[in-house]
C-alpha cells in the first residue's frame, strides 16, 4: 500500500483525518507518516506495512475485529 492508496482508502471510506487515525487504531503522527511515507521523526521512509492494509481492506468491506464465530467457540 502506497501513501495515495492510503489517501484513496480515507476518501472511499469518507474519513476526515482524525478518523482515520481512530479507526486504524494508530496516533495521528503516524497516520501523517503514512499519508507522508516519510517518518517525520527522522526523515526515513515510511513503508505501510502489510497489517495496516488489511486493516483498510476489512474496514473497507465493514468488518470490525475478530469475534470467533459461535459454531467453533470452546464450550
Amino acid at each position: 500500500m502506497t501513501p495515495a492508496d492510503m489517501r484513496a482508502w480515507q476518501a472511499a471510506m469518507g474519513f476526515n483525518f482524525e478518523q482515520s487515525a481512530q479507526a486504524l487504531g494508530v496516533s495521528r503522527a503516524t497516520f501523517a507518516d503514512m499519508l507522508s511515507g516519510v517518518s517525520h521523526s527522522n526523515g526515513r521512509p515510511k513503508p505501510i506495512d502489510r497489517r495496516t492494509a488489511l486493516a483498510c481492506a476489512a474496514l473497507a468491506a465493514g468488518l470490525g475485529e475478530w469475534v470467533l464465530p459461535a459454531v467453533i467457540a470452546p464450550k
